[in-house]
This record gives C-alpha cells, sequence and structure tokens, in this order.
C-alpha cells in the first residue's frame, strides 16, 4: 500500500508539472539547442524498485519527458553496491538516449570493494544535482529504547544486526561508525538496495539501520519504525524533533549528506550533454518540484555540470580517507 501511494504521489508530481516544462521543451527547440532525442530516454537506476532512488529517479524523469519530448523509462539493474548498473550505463551507446540516475555510492562502492569497473570522473558527464537528504537512524518500535543513548546501552552485549541499502554506502559507513565509537559490535548486513533492507528491518530479520525519509517516511510515521538520530546539520523537514548525531556529540563525519543527481557517458555529444542540463536545470528551477521533494523529506540542491564535478572530486577524496581510516572494505 505505502509503495503504491509512493508512486501515486510521484504521479501527482508528474502531472502537475508537465505543462510548465511542455513549454520549456518547446523554447529550447525554438532556440535551436542542436540536439533533441528521437526516441525515448533510458534512467539507468542502479538500485531496486520502491527504493529511495527509484522515486526520485521517477519524479525527474516524468518531469524532464515533457522538456525533452519524450518519455524517460526507468531501468532498474541493481548488484554490487550499485556498480553492476552504474558499469553497464558507463557502456551504453553514447548517443544521449541512456543516462544514470544514482546517488552516493557511485563514488563509494569502487573504494570500498577495491574493484573499479568504471571511473567516476573520466566515465561519467555531470548533467546535474538534484539534492540530499538526511538520512534517520531507525530501529524497531519493540527495542526498549526511544533514545540514541537507550539504544547504546541497550545494543552493548547483545548481537545485534544493522542493514545498508548497499555494501560500502554512507548507511554502511555510518552504521559501522556508530557501532565502533561506541562498541557494540553490531554485524553488518548489505542489501541490493534500499526496498529489500526496508521488508527485512519491518520483518524482524534485522534491528536497525540508516533509512531514507523518502522510502521510509511512511513507516516511520505510522510507528513501525522509530528514529532516533539523523545525518547532516539542519534535521529532517518534517520530525524536527529527531536529533542529529553531531548535535549529539558524535564526530563531523555524520553530518555528510551525500548527493543525488544526473550523468550521462562521458562520450555523449557535448551538445546532448548541454540540452539534458538545461531541462534538469529547468525542472529544478520549478517551485511546484521543489515543494514534491520537501514534501518527501528530499533537500532540492541543484547544481550544473562543472559545480557538480568538483563537489563528486571532493566527496571522492573525502571518502577514500574515511574509508582507509575506517578499514572499510567488503569482499566478493
Amino acid at each position: 500500500m505505502h509503495r503504491n501511494r509512493r508512486a501515486a504521489l510521484a504521479i501527482g508530481a508528474a502531472a502537475l508539472l508537465s505543462v510548465p516544462f511542455r513549454r520549456a521543451g518547446r523554447a529550447a527547440q525554438d532556440g535551436g539547442a542542436g540536439w533533441s532525442p528521437d526516441r525515448p530516454i533510458r534512467f539507468v537506476v542502479p538500485f531496486p524498485p520502491g527504493g529511495a532512488t527509484d522515486v526520485w529517479a521517477r519524479m525527474m524523469g516524468d518531469a524532464m519527458a515533457a522538456g525533452l519530448g519524450q518519455p524517460v523509462v526507468i531501468e532498474n539493474r541493481s548488484g554490487a553496491g550499485g556498480m553492476v548498473g552504474t558499469e553497464a550505463a558507463a557502456k551504453a551507446a553514447p548517443d544521449g538516449h541512456t543516462l544514470l540516475f544514482t546517488i552516493s555510492p557511485f563514488i563509494q562502492s569502487p573504494v570500498v570493494f577495491r574493484r573499479w569497473p568504471y571511473q567516476p570522473l573520466e566515465d561519467f558527464a555531470p548533467i546535474g544535482k538534484l539534492g540530499t537528504t538526511p538520512l534517520p537512524f531507525c530501529i524497531r518500535p519493540e527495542i526498549p529504547a526511544r533514545t540514541l543513548a537507550e539504544f547504546v546501552a541497550y545494543a552493548r552485549g547483545k548481537n545485534l544486526s544493522f542493514g545498508s541499502y548497499a555494501a560500502g554506502s554512507t548507511g554502511h559507513a555510518y552504521a559501522q561508525l556508530l557501532s565502533d565509537v561506541e562498541k557494540l559490535g553490531m554485524t553488518h548486513i548489505a542489501y541490493r538496495g534500499e526496498a529489500p533492507m526496508l521488508a527485512d528491518i519491518l520483518g524482524g530479520r534485522i534491528q536497525c539501520g540508516f533509512h531514507s525519509m523518502t522510502a521510509a517516511g511512511d513507516y516511520i510515521r505510522s510507528g513501525r519504525l522509530r528514529p532516533l538520530a539523523c545525518t547532516g546539520r539542519n534535521g529532517i523537514p518534517s520530525l524536527p524533533e529527531v536529533p542529529t548525531f553531531v548535535s549529539l556529540g558524535y564526530p563531523a563525519t555524520f553530518a555528510t549528506t551525500g548527493f543525488i543527481g544526473l550523468f550521462a557517458p562521458a562520450r555523449v555529444p557535448a551538445e546532448a550533454q548541454k540540452r539534458l542540463a538545461e531541462v534538469f536545470a529547468g525542472v529544478m528551477a520549478n517551485p511546484a518540484f521543489q515543494r514534491r521533494l520537501l514534501e518527501i523529506d528530499t533537500i532540492p540542491g541543484w547544481l550544473g555540470p562543472e559545480a557538480f564535478r568538483a563537489e563528486i572530486a571532493f566527496q571522492l577524496k573525502e571518502w577514500s580517507d574515511l574509508a582507509t581510516a575506517m578499514n572499510l572494505t567488503v569482499d566478493g
């Protein structure tokens, strides 16, 4: 029911946004942008359906379709912390019709797997950054803890398991860091996306983990998950009572929030990259689209191609240093 509701919200947003972007698309064509897609655009999402990345991709795809004059089709290709789908997108025909919509594991997974089937800065051209989202650390409501301090006291000496939506992801690193700082000895269980991880915490097979409000917000608000603290510095818009980790005295590492964005294979012609970036920027400038993002606790934060590339380079260096300091690696 919740997944259907989320899909319905995304469809509703697309309907709301379609008229303005159709006009924008015609304007771009009339202005001689130099490239227009001649068939449907494919967004490769390297995680399963039902997770936050899938929801964001469908929202952006529906909104961009009006401006591009072609439908956007979502292709979910999960595995290896997002590397399976990302590698497939890197090797796609560089004609502008296959793009990658992804999140921070784009740069994180290769570092922790110590395997580089693609080079983030060489094999891809950033089209635009959508924004970011604070991640709440959630526990099952049966655990007798209302605060993070109470959870830490409860968890010591117990064999608890935490899940992550991808091995080597931000959620993996943060939960492992919490376990290490508090000497909890929790066991990591990696999933091929947020949706299967969410199913297992709701089903009682794992006890805790970092989730996105986009995918888990309904379960949090209904009491089926209990948030104790969140990443970032500004908290969760719809849950101001949930403290940030840094406000509780945890390391500044917990303030990092990652990114959500769209990429093209690097060999896509410059005129196609430019047109895609213009349409993406037009979507992000639309107040209705921004409101929809905030309604699912996603913080709009548009960056154009060059600024987004610089941020990715910075986060790749920051993540590599963190993974080395934590000895964060994944076999397999």
